[in-house]
C-alpha cells in the first residue's frame, strides 16, 4: 500500500477537483476499468456508478462516463444511492463492477471513489495497483471504439426500490409497528432509502439532516456526531436513535436515553445472538485491532471467538471471505452481514437490530449492557506531512513509555489514516486517568513533530 500514488484504503480520495481526486483521473480510471475488468466473452464490460450527495458528485460521474464509454463499456447510473445498494446492483444486474463516488464521513469539500468487482466486493490489491499502472501510462491510449462500439448510458428510476427491498428480505415478516426511531441521514445517500424503507416497515419516524444541499453532507450530523443523536433521541422521546454516515455503511446508535453505541457494541450484540441461533458461521466474529479487548471477552463468554484484522473495512471482508464468516465489522459503525450483503450497510445492521429488540423484548440500553469495555484513550490530529513514525524519536519514547507502563494490561496503536491528512492513537487500559494523561502527551509531541 505505501508505495501507491492514487489508492487508499478505500479507493481514490481526497480533496475534490485537485491532485489525485480530478476529473481526468476520474476519465483515466473509467477507461483503465472499462478495459481491464470487461469479460472478452460478453464483448464489453458492464458498470453501475452511484454517488452521494455532494456538490462534485456529477462533475465526476460525468468524467467516468466518459471514460468508460470511451473503451466501450455499458453504464447504469443509480444516482444518489448508499454505497451497499451499489454492491447490491452490480450482482444483480450482473455487471462487471461498480463505482460509488463519495468520501464517507469527509466533509463536503473532499470526494472519492471506490471501487466493487462483478462480485459485489471491493477490489483486491493487486487489482487496484493494475489499474494505478493504466491511469498513470499510456498503456492503452490507443484503445478507441468507434460508431456503434462506443459505450452507453442508461440512467436507472428504480436503484431506491430495489435497494429497499433487498434489504428487507434480511427481516421477513417483520413489522415496527408502535416502534419510534429517530434518525439521522447526514444529509447523505440515505435521506430517501432509509426513512422510506422504516416506514414501509410501520415505524413512527422523526427524521433529521435528511435535506442535501451539496454541501451540508456529515455537517455537526450523522455518525461522526453522536452528541447530535444523542440529543435529537432525547428530544423526540424515541425509543432508539439510527445514524449514518455519508454514504450510509456504518452506522451509530443511540439508546432510549440517547447514550451512543459504537461499532463493537452493534457487533457484540450481532454476535450474541447470531451464537444463540446458530447462525454466526465459526462461531467468530471478525474485528479489526481497533476493537475494544472487552469485545473478545464477551464473546468468549458465550462460546465464540474474536479474529483481528488491519484497520479497513475491506481487510475484515477479505478475513470474512477467507475464513468463510458471517460478521465482521469495525469500531466505527462498518458492519459486514454476508449472509444479506457484501459490504458494510448501515439500514442493513439497523434492520438487524431493531429484529432482535423486538424479539427479545429488551430495550437497547439493556442489550448493550452484554459488553463491558475496557477504558480508551483516542486522539486524531490533521498532519502536514506523514513521515515514518519510527522516525520521531520523542514520540517513539512516550509510546515506548507507556506500554511499559501498561504492563501488558493494555495497548498502544498508532497509525496514519487512509483515507484523511490525519494521525490516530488509541491507548486502551484499565486506568482511563492514565491512558488519557498518555494520550495527552503523544498528542503533543506529534502536534510538534507534524501537527498541521
Amino acid at each position: 500500500m505505501s508505495g501507491r500514488k492514487l489508492f487508499g484504503t478505500d479507493g481514490i480520495r481526497g480533496m475534490a477537483n485537485l491532485y489525485p481526486v480530478t476529473p481526468e483521473i476520474a476519465l483515466r480510471l473509467g477507461r483503465a476499468a472499462g478495459f481491464l475488468m470487461r469479460r472478452p466473452e460478453a464483448g464489453r464490460s458492464r458498470f453501475v456508478i452511484g454517488r452521494d450527495t455532494r456538490r462534485s458528485g456529477p462533475m465526476f460521474e460525468s468524467a467516468l462516463v466518459a471514460g468508460l464509454t470511451s473503451v466501450g463499456a455499458e453504464i447504469l447510473l443509480a444516482g444518489v444511492v448508499p454505497t451497499p445498494a451499489v454492491a447490491a446492483l452490480i450482482r444483480e444486474l450482473d455487471a462487471d463492477g461498480g463505482f460509488v463516488l463519495s468520501a464517507s464521513h469527509n466533509p463536503a469539500a473532499d470526494n472519492g471513489i471506490k471501487l466493487f468487482g462483478g462480485d459485489g466486493y471491493k477490489l483486491d490489491d493487486a487489482l487496484e495497483e493494475r489499474l494505478e499502472q493504466l491511469i498513470l501510462t499510456s498503456e492503452i491510449d490507443g484503445i478507441r471504439p468507434e460508431a456503434g462500439s462506443v459505450g452507453t448510458v442508461l440512467t436507472m428510476d428504480d436503484s431506491l426500490h430495489h435497494y429497499g427491498s433487498q434489504v428487507k428480505t434480511s427481516v421477513p415478516g417483520m413489522t415496527l409497528n408502535g416502534m419510534h426511531i429517530a434518525v439521522d441521514c447526514a444529509n447523505g445517500a440515505s435521506f430517501r432509502t432509509t426513512p422510506q424503507v422504516l416506514r414501509e416497515l410501520g415505524a413512527t419516524l422523526s427524521v433529521f439532516h435528511a435535506a442535501p444541499d451539496g454541501m451540508n453532507i456529515n455537517e455537526s450530523c450523522g455518525s461522526t456526531h453522536p452528541e447530535e443523536m444523542g440529543r435529537l433521541v432525547r428530544g423526540t422521546g424515541a425509543q432508539i436513535g439510527i445514524s449514518h454516515d455519508g454514504d450510509a455503511d456504518r452506522l451509530l446508535l443511540c439508546d432510549e436515553h440517547g447514550a451512543a453505541l459504537d461499532g463493537d457494541e452493534i457487533l457484540a450484540m450481532l454476535a450474541l445472538d447470531g451464537l444463540k441461533r446458530g447462525t454466526l458461521a465459526g462461531k467468530t466474529l471478525v474485528a479489526t485491532v481497533m476493537s475494544n479487548f472487552g469485545l473478545d471477552e464477551c464473546i468468549a463468554a458465550a462460546g465464540g471467538s474474536v479474529i483481528r484484522t488491519a484497520v479497513g473495512d475491506r481487510y475484515v471482508v477479505e478475513a470474512m471471505r477467507k475464513g468463510s464468516f458471517s460478521l465482521g465489522g469495525e469500531q466505527s459503525g462498518h458492519i459486514i452481514l454476508r449472509d444479506y450483503g457484501t459490504s458494510g450497510d448501515g439500514l442493513l445492521a439497523a434492520l438487524q437490530i431493531l429484529r432482535i429488540m423486538i424479539e427479545s423484548g429488551r430495550p437497547l440500553s439493556e442489550l448493550r449492557s452484554t459488553l463491558r469495555k475496557y477504558p480508551q484513550a483516542q486522539r486524531n490530529l490533521r498532519v502536514k506531512e506523514k513521515p515514518l513514525l519510527d522516525s520521531l524519536p520523542e514520540v517513539s519514547a512516550l509510546v515506548s513509555e507507556t506500554e511499559k507502563s501498561l504492563s501488558g494490561k493494555g495497548r498502544v496503536l498508532l497509525r496514519y489514516s487512509g483515507t484523511e491528512p490525519k494521525v490516530r492513537l488509541l491507548i486502551e487500559g484499565p486506568d482511563e486517568a492514565m491512558i488519557n494523561a498518555a494520550a495527552d502527551k503523544i498528542a503533543g509531541a506529534l502536534a510538534a513533530a507534524i501537527g498541521a
